[in-house]
């Protein structure tokens, strides 16, 4: 072609798909509907076959409702004692003892407020317990002996709302930490048997306060469920280990 042709002819376009390519993607769809129906047809044509037996054996179906439950004896259900009056639970005074003359115990019952300044802390104590769901506080108290001889027991028990936290597992493990300090006991306790974690301590040496008798003192903490158990001794005499872990033993039965 020459130069002057080339000059005018006219410019190519792309190609325009043909309608063949069209009725080919056609008969395509159309192929695989055709062969899904006929399959469908063929299969649903056939007898059903039966599913294979279970590995698991028939579950038998009870032919009568459960026995009715028996319902636990006062000793068996601990909410029984410890959702009852707490008093009740305390030990007894003995034969021979003495209230104290101003007693810790307002009819057996001790506040929040009262039990929180026995703490070195008060204000962080009142707190603390009122954050960790402290519910309520029995105790009793006696004394035995005269002046020079005397004896004075005190027993706490204490209890908390261990709905969603064991509050009273806090506290006895809270107390029972600093017992070994010099400030206190000075030594680590002694296991009392029958408890969780319980332990009983004799202080080592006895509180001096001038124009006073030395005091001597023994402390026994223990833990069942709710309760945090709390026993202390003081007295103008030595303190035996065995004195104070009576006490306790016969306490954490009652619990």
């Amino acid at each position: 072609m020459d130069p002057a042709s080339a000059a005018t002819a006219p410019e190519a376009k792309p190609r325009r798909r043909g309608r063949t390519a069209v009725l080919i993607a056609a008969a395509a769809v159309l192929g695989v509907l055709a062969g899904a129906g006929t399959g469908y047809q063929i299969q649903y044509q056939r007898p059903d076959t039966p599913l294979p037996p279970l590995a698991q054996p028939e579950l038998k179906q009870p032919t009568a409702p459960a026995a009715k439950a028996t319902p636990l004896t006062a000793a068996e259900d601990t909410l029984v004692k410890t959702d009852g009056d707490l008093r009740k639970l305390l030990l007894a005074k003995p034969k021979g003892a003495k209230d104290w003359a101003i007693p810790f115990a307002d009819d057996g019952w001790v506040s929040l407020y009262d039990y929180a300044m026995t703490f070195d802390d008060q204000k962080y104590m009142f707190s603390q317990l009122n954050q960790d769901a402290f519910r309520r506080l029995a105790a009793a108290t006696w004394t035995v002996g005269g002046s020079t001889t005397y004896t004075d027991t005190e027993i706490r028990l204490v209890q908390f709302r261990d709905e969603t936290h064991s509050y009273a597992e806090d506290h006895a493990y809270d107390m029972a930490g600093y017992m070994p300090e010099a400030d206190y006991a000075g030594h680590d306790g002694q296991l009392i048997p029958g408890s969780v974690d319980g332990e009983a301590w004799v202080y080592y040496k006895p509180t001096i306060t001038a124009g006073y008798l030395p005091e001597y003192q023994a402390r026994a903490l223990a833990r069942q469920g709710d309760i945090v158990m709390d026993i202390w001794l003081t007295s103008a005499k030595p303190i035996t280990g065995k004195a104070i872990m009576s006490v306790a033993k016969r306490q954490l039965e009652r619990l």
